[in-house]
């Protein structure tokens, strides 16, 4: 990414101060994680649009992914308590010029997709092959 608009990001950051800068990366991240589960893997191709409710479940699933139990403690250390939380952050990079929207947006889109307390209270620890073999011995 082009230093200037790097530097614009992180100022823009700094200067709204709701969110940590790492929560912008793990943004970041769902962005393109909602983008390959709704149209598949695209090198190449330019990102496509995303629904504020698709990357709200993107970014909720990356979360549990990423932290397990711990995605809702991660999540609020950085300040980030509910889906609209999320859509605040990708509006500030829609008014940095970072991020796109289309005319039938709304920050709206992102207000309630899920509750946090529900989303990240129930975590079920994957089993792999080994574990559900049971005990070898």
């Amino acid at each position: 990414m082009d230093t200037n608009i790097l530097e614009r990001i992180e100022r823009a950051i700094r200067e709204d101060g709701r969110y940590a800068p790492e929560a912008f990366n793990f943004l970041q991240e769902g962005l393109d994680l909602a983008a390959r589960l709704k149209y598949g893997p695209q090198p190449g191709k330019p990102r496509r649009h995303v629904t504020g409710q698709e990357l709200c479940e993107a970014l909720r699933s990356l979360a549990l992914k990423n932290w397990g139990p711990l995605a809702g403690e991660v999540l609020r250390r950085w300040n980030i308590r509910r889906t609209r939380d999320f859509g605040e952050m990708v509006y500030l990079m829609i008014n940095v010029g970072v991020m796109g929207r289309q005319e039938s947006d709304d920050i709206g889109d992102f207000d309630d997709v899920y509750d946090f307390g529900s989303a990240f209270s129930t975590y079920q620890i994957p089993l792999d092959a080994e574990d559900e073999q049971g005990p070898t011995g």
